[in-house]
């Protein structure tokens, strides 16, 4: 009952994560957008032996009830990287974070947001952001425009009445994530294919497709582009090894060499592109289960390598590259050889590139340029801790 108490208390035992879980399901049972995911990926998501991201970064789970019966969640959580990084960038010293956020109403949400503020506030914090779950890297943003179809793959969904509660708890927009989408049967705009034709006269250019058979040398190269050409971004906090590892164990059964290119610059690595199939398509009849048949659907999904719709996460391009007629170049020769394989090789159809920062001007130019508009917007929340 809504009149009834509410205590909210430290996740503190398997009983307790296994509620923190399950309350997702419930809460978004009827969401026909809401796509479930797998059990087992959240529970690693949030165990320190099993996620990478914990070995720069603390996190503590909270649950809230009423009578006994979880009616909301939350993680307060400070990432050690994060604090290290540049006021200017977004985050920096005294900046903690809150995420993994559901409640059953505003009340839940007015009490998580406390209790998660208090922990940040104990732990020397001066501002919080959010949501941000856990990693920048992974689920970053409330989504606020694009609630009438489902997320791809590590993309967030939430309900719209969060927005209200997060800014009723005195936060504010610090920063928008936007997704585009576009219909990659059709060949881009004629301007877009001079570009490319000019660079494929260019001896300097090549553009090859990854080694799957040589994974961790092939990782290591993006996450070195990586690393540089995001670095000056808002919310950068640098990839490292444990997390790439966690990442590539989790993706690589997604992991396509015709769909992660790799550009080099008179032999040198300058800039990439990764593009996934959409894994949601296979996982959202699964309901979070693996079992009884869940596991066989979906090695069936992964064994076809068919999906209607690709996401791009990542694309990077040198520092010293950036605002160059060349950096444009690379970009758009790696999404057009991508864009005829997915079609011809993977049954696509369909594009989703993101997310992109609100202020990344050339990144949205490239969208732009290539016909595609945006489908789905994410907001990011800060807060002072007085």
């Amino acid at each position: 009952m809504a009149n009834a108490p509410l205590a909210i208390r430290p996740v503190s035992s398997k009983a307790d994560t296994r509620d923190f879980i399950e309350l997702a399901y419930r809460l978004n049972r009827g969401d026909p957008n809401w796509v479930p995911p797998l059990r087992s990926e959240v529970a690693a998501a949030i165990n320190p032996k099993k996620n990478g991201w914990f070995s720069h970064a603390e996190a503590q789970l909270f649950l809230a009830e009423r009578d006994g019966r979880p009616v909301g969640r939350i993680a307060a959580h400070i990432d050690r990287l994060a604090l290290e990084m540049p006021a200017e960038q977004g985050f920096g010293p005294g900046t903690g974070f809150f995420g993994l956020f559901e409640a059953e109403d505003a009340n839940v949400a007015r009490a998580l947001m406390n209790t998660a503020q208090d922990w940040l506030r104990k732990k020397g914090m001066t501002r919080v952001v959010g949501p941000v779950s856990l990693s920048i890297w992974e689920e970053p943003g409330l989504l606020v425009q694009g609630h009438d179809h489902p997320p791809t793959v590590m993309m967030g969904h939430h309900k719209p009445a969060y927005r209200n509660y997060i800014e009723d708890a005195g936060f504010a927009p610090v920063k928008q994530l936007k997704t585009y989408e576009l219909d990659i049967t059709r060949e881009f705009p004629p301007l877009v294919q001079r570009i490319i034709a000019l660079g494929e006269k260019n001896d300097r250019i090549r553009i090859r497709t990854v080694d799957k058979s040589r994974f961790a040398e092939e990782a290591a190269i993006i996450l070195a582009i990586l690393n540089d050409a995001w670095s000056d971004n808002w919310g950068f906090v640098p990839l490292t090894p444990p997390e790439i590892d966690d990442v590539g164990k989790k993706l690589k059964p997604i992991v396509f060499e015709k769909l992660i290119r790799i550009a080099e610059l008179d032999g040198e690595p300058v800039a990439f592109m990764i593009t996934l199939p959409d894994l949601n398509e296979a996982i959202a009849p699964l309901h979070g289960n693996l079992f009884p048949l869940g596991w066989a659907k979906l090695l069936w999904w992964l064994h076809r390598g068919k999906a209607r719709t690709m996401r791009v996460p990542l694309m990077g391009v040198l520092k010293k590259l950036q605002g160059s007629r060349m950096a444009s170049q690379l970009a758009f020769m790696m999404i057009e050889y991508i864009r005829r394989d997915a079609v011809a090789d993977f049954g696509a159809s369909r594009g989703e590139i993101g997310w992109v920062l609100d202020d990344n001007q050339g990144m949205n130019a490239i969208a732009e340029t290539i016909e595609s508009r945006v489908n789905r917007v994410y907001q990011i929340y800060a807060k002072e801790l007085g």
